[in-house]
Parts: C-alpha cells; sequence; structure tokens
C-alpha cells in the first residue's frame, strides 16, 4: 500500500470542478468584496424601522440577498479545505471567509430580534405581502421564547468563530497532527492514516492485518485522547452556556429543538434499538465469526466482509451504470442529477494526503451539489456514492423548488433520501443476480454498510452521546477518562458476551466528527426508518409512492419532520416503523443464515 500522494499529483478529472462557485481563490476573493459591499449599510438601512411593513419586507429581502451571495462563499472556502487540510492557500482563505460570514451573522441579528418585538397581527400582515416568507416568519415565532435581547443575541453572534473553534481544532489535531507511520504484518510494512484504515484496512480479510492496523491506529489515538477530550469539552461547555442562557431545560432539549422533534421521539430512537437490534447484530456477529473460522469475535472484527471473495472490483465509470440502472426507478429528471454529478464532476473521488475522510454532500443554493468520498474500487463504495447522490438528490430538488429560508429539512429527516438510495441499489442488486454468493454479499453490504452504519455505528454513538449530554447538564467536566468509561459502556452493552471489546475500542469517539454537530448520530437510524418504510412501499406501489417522495424530496423544509413522513406514507409518531425496519434487518439476518447453509453445502 503506496503513501497517499499530493494533491497536486492527483488524477484532476476525478476530483470536483469548483467553478460554479468559483473559477479560482481570486474570484472568490472578488466574491467577499462584493457580499461585504452589500453588507455595508444593511443593518443602519433596516434597524429601527421594522415596524413598517414594507420596510420589513425589503429588510428580509435584503438578507436573503446577503444569504444567497454568502452560500457559495462559505462553500467553496469549505470544499477547498475538505479536498486538502494541509494547503496553507485554503487555510488562509478558510480563515477569512470564516470572519466575514461571522460579521454578517453579528449584524444581522438585529433583524430576528426585531421581528420578534412586533406584535402577531404585524407578523400576519408580513405574510399576506410576501407570502413566500411565511415559513421564514413562523420559525422565528418558534424561536421566539428563546430568544434573548438584542444585544446579548448579537454579542453571541460576534462570538461564532470562537463557538466553531472546537471543532476546526478537532480537524487539525486529526488531520494534520496524527502520524500514524507504518505496520508490519508478516515481514511487509504497510503505511498507515485515517484514510487508509478507514478505507480498507479495518476491514481487511486477513485477520493478521486487520487486529495489527487496529493495535496501530489505536495506540496512536491514544496519544491524543486528553487533547482531543479537552477539545470536545470546550464544546460541550459552549453547548451547555446557550441551553442555560436561553432557558431551556437541558442541552438535549436545547439542540432537539433546531430539529423540531420532541424528546420523545429522540429516546425511542435510541432504546429500542439498543434493546431489540442487538440481538439481531449479535446473531450476525456469531455468522462472521463462524465463516471466517475465528476463535474469538473480536471488536475490531465487526467491519470484516461476510465473503470478501464475493466482493467484485469497480471502477468509478463502472459505478455510474450500477448507479443509474438502481436509481432509474426515481424518474428521469431525477437521473438527469446522476448523469450530471458524474459528468460535470460534481463528485471528488481520489485519495490525497490531507483530504478529510468518510464521505459527505455539500448542496450549496444557487449551485449544484458537491460530494466528497475516497474511491478504494470495492463495490462497496457504490452504495457509499448512491447515499451521498441521495442527499445530492434531495437538495437539488429542494433548492430548485423553494427559497432559501426553505431548503433545509429538519436534521431528523435529512437522511431519510440518502439511505433509500442504498436500499435501491441493494434491490437492483439482487434482481439480478442468481449466484447465491453474490445474493449473500449484496445482503451482508445492505447489514455491515447500510444498517450496521446507521443503526449500530452511529445509533451507538447517539447512545453514548446522550450519557455525555446528562453529566454536561450536572456541570462536570469531561475528560478522556469520563468519556473513555461511557463509550466503552454503551459498546459492552449492546454486543454483550458475544463480542470481545478489545482494549482500545472506546476510543472511537475520537473517530467522529458529529459530536459537533448537535444531535446528528441518532438522525441516520430514524432516517432510514423512514427510508426503510418508502422502500417498502416503492417495491410495492411503484410510481405512486415515488410520486410521493419525489414531492417529499421538492418540499424541502416547508414541513415539519413528522408532516414530511406523513407525506411518504410513514406515521414516525408511533413506534411502529422502527419496529418493522428492526423485523426487516432480523429477516435480512434470517436469510444471510440461509444462503449460508445452502452454499456451504
Amino acid at each position: 500500500m503506496a503513501q497517499l500522494p499530493l494533491r497536486k499529483d492527483v488524477d484532476q478529472s476525478l476530483t470536483w470542478d469548483l467553478s460554479s462557485l468559483f473559477e479560482s481563490d481570486e474570484a472568490c476573493e472578488q466574491g467577499i468584496v462584493k457580499f461585504l459591499e452589500t453588507l455595508a449599510d444593511f443593518e443602519s438601512s433596516y434597524s429601527g424601522k421594522l415596524n413598517d411593513v414594507n420596510s420589513a419586507v425589503e429588510a428580509i429581502d435584503h438578507f436573503r440577498t446577503l444569504s444567497e451571495l454568502a452560500v457559495p462563499i462559505g462553500t467553496y472556502a469549505s470544499l477547498r479545505m475538505s479536498s486538502d487540510q494541509t494547503d496553507e492557500d485554503a487555510q488562509r482563505l478558510q480563515g477569512k471567509v470564516s470572519n466575514v460570514l461571522n460579521r454578517f451573522r453579528s449584524e444581522s441579528t438585529f433583524l430576528e430580534s426585531e421581528l420578534l418585538q412586533q406584535e402577531d397581527a404585524h407578523i400576519k400582515a408580513i405574510k399576506e405581502v410576501k407570502p413566500e416568507y411565511t415559513n421564514f416568519l413562523d420559525d422565528l415565532l418558534r424561536n421566539k421564547p428563546y430568544t434573548l435581547d438584542a444585544k446579548v443575541e448579537k454579542t453571541l453572534a460576534s462570538f461564532g468563530t470562537v463557538f466553531g473553534g472546537p471543532y476546526g481544532l478537532y480537524n487539525k489535531t486529526k488531520l494534520l497532527d496524527i502520524d500514524f507511520g507504518t505496520i508490519t504484518v508478516n515481514g511487509k510494512e504497510i503505511p498507515l492514516s485515517y484514510l487508509a484504515f478507514e478505507g480498507g484496512l479495518e476491514a481487511h480479510q486477513d485477520v493478521d492485518t486487520r487486529r495489527a492496523a487496529f493495535r496501530g491506529f489505536y495506540d496512536k489515538l491514544a496519544e491524543y485522547q486528553h487533547t482531543t477530550a479537552g477539545t470536545y469539552d470546550i464544546h460541550l461547555k459552549q453547548e451547555k452556556t446557550q441551553a442555560d442562557l436561553r432557558g431551556h431545560n437541558s442541552v438535549i432539549d436545547y439542540l432537539l429543538h433546531r430539529q423540531d422533534v420532541s424528546e420523545d421521539l429522540y429516546n425511542r430512537q435510541i432504546d429500542l434499538i439498543m434493546s431489540d437490534l442487538a440481538p439481531h447484530m449479535r446473531r450476525y456477529a456469531k455468522l462472521l465469526k463462524s465463516e471466517h473460522n475465528l476463535d474469538e469475535m473480536k471488536y475490531e472484527d465487526l467491519k470484516i466482509s461476510l465473503d470478501p471473495d464475493s466482493e467484485p472490483e469497480i471502477s468509478v465509470e463502472e459505478s455510474k451504470t450500477y448507479i443509474k440502472e438502481a436509481l432509474s426507478i426515481l424518474g428521469p429528471e431525477y437521473l438527469e442529477i446522476v448523469n450530471r454529478a458524474y459528468d460535470e464532476r460534481w463528485i471528488d473521488f481520489v485519495q490525497n494526503k490531507g483530504k478529510s475522510t468518510g464521505a459527505f454532500c455539500s448542496s450549496p443554493y444557487g449551485a449544484h451539489p458537491y460530494i466528497l468520498i475516497s474511491w478504494t474500487s470495492l463495490m462497496e463504495e457504490v452504495f457509499v456514492l448512491a447515499h451521498e447522490l441521495g442527499h445530492a438528490g434531495h437538495f437539488f430538488n429542494a433548492n430548485a423548488n423553494q427559497n432559501i429560508f426553505d431548503t433545509r429539512s429538519s436534521m431528523y429527516f435529512v437522511e431519510a433520501p440518502s439511505t433509500i438510495n442504498e436500499l435501491l441499489v441493494a434491490n437492483h442488486l439482487l434482481k439480478n443476480s442468481d449466484d447465491p454468493k453474490f445474493k449473500r454479499w449484496v445482503i451482508s453490504s445492505i447489514i455491515s454498510r447500510t444498517y450496521y452504519h446507521n443503526c449500530v455505528t452511529h445509533l451507538l454513538e447517539a447512545a453514548y452521546q446522550r450519557e455525555v449530554y446528562k453529566l454536561v447538564d450536572n456541570y462536570e467536566t469531561i475528560n478522556a477518562s469520563v468519556l473513555n468509561k461511557l463509550k466503552r459502556q454503551v459498546i459492552e452493552e449492546f454486543w454483550g458476551d458475544d463480542v470481545t471489546i478489545t482494549e482500545g475500542a472506546e476510543l472511537t469517539w475520537m473517530r467522529q466528527p458529529h459530536y459537533y454537530m448537535g444531535l446528528y448520530p441518532y438522525t441516520y437510524s430514524a432516517g432510514l426508518t423512514i427510508a426503510t418504510a418508502m422502500n417498502k412501499r416503492i417495491q410495492e406501489e411503484g410510481q405512486p409512492a415515488v410520486d410521493d417522495w419525489i414531492n417529499v424530496l421538492k418540499s424541502g423544509g416547508t414541513k415539519s419532520p413528522l408532516e414530511l413522513a406523513k407525506m411518504a406514507g410513514v406515521d414516525v409518531s408511533t413506534d411502529q416503523p422502527l419496529k418493522d425496519t428492526i423485523a426487516y434487518i432480523g429477516s435480512l439476518v434470517d436469510e444471510l443464515e440461509k444462503l449460508t447453509e445452502e452454499i456451504n453445502k
């Protein structure tokens, strides 16, 4: 395994083309100048004048223009950094853009504060003049009980870059400071890095390589645990301070308010999966142990493929064919988004030094989406890419049909459009193969990638995160020892005696950036619950279900997550969709056991 190349040395045709945002850093700098000119007299022009309906509408119009100008600036700088954290020009630009956008947040806080001082009749009159701002104003009113004095809001907004500092510091530690070096397995030296570990070594079919990579990776993480825990503690203290200042009952209450979700739904998602899904996943772990002839099933063995020899290697071009065929059920307009993503270089496939780990989709308003992935030429990446194209298809539709204030759905719903695409890919692969070994690989991939990733990896993050916030609400200091203890407890509770939790596994909390993004982890399983039900509808009902789904995507953030799910024919106010999802996972494990018995005969 070779060392990762520098960004300048990779195949540029497999990198994303940022020109729909800006042609160059210099063009972005010019965009900053234009933005600052538009921002210059915003506050002085409208502050104190919002008691006039027409002036209020003009102020919101101006704010809308500023928001639309800010998007490409922020996105361009962010994507430049994501592609190479070591790029000093990208670091400088990101710092400048961060300061400019922080100034925007600070100088626009008056708008929300002064609108909330108006009578309900005045707000109603604004809606009548400009109906498209109804959701924007309703969201303001929903925040009214937790909004502080205008001067306090402006002060807090001025600290935006400071509040965002822990996440930036976390990434610097993770991607710039940690040097994992190499490991030696059976006389062979193998370079180790975040990308190498997560891109293949943690699921390597050779047990010696896999376990040596785990040991080398986690031993190196341990050297940075105190710095990383201290960074996270600063973030937690900031969230706790905000929650207390705004009058929320807890940090969880404060963070769920943003999602427009009750604490009952949040707790149900965690508790039911911890209790009801665990037995199915333990059966899956036993199957892995048996098929790989392992004397002991260890934590570091959970990511291995049930049948790695049946996983085909696949090129980027071949992935396009698979994904197009699988997602064609969503219609020609959706398929056009997929075609454009490949043809117009919306996707960054390459692996290079300094590139962000994992995969994500950024969907800037007024431009097309961008997807980051590190292509490993394994079939599994088709599922990853289909997932991110699900985000792209969602927000491409939402951005095209809603104004900038109404595009973003609740975090509770946001993973449904991504995870359903993984299920559609699996459906397609299963329908087009009679090979029991390949079918077993596909089903095991649904479990190990789609359901494991979303309902186990991220769910265990959520269960751990909930325990962290309980301590934070009691004003207890968080350190590495506390975080390690909590993480180990959660992992051991889920896997029981069926998996040996190796020393170092508790440091898994250091790997995930989600803890700096509010209550994000549990929403993966929430989204997949909706996606599982919607996938069943599409398979059984065909076009009517597809039409409903596309309308949901176009609705963006105009409705609550429960209303969006209801548009898709899924009632998440009850626990039935989640129970059905867990039962479906159980049926997949049943099918794996049957296929394995058939193959072994």
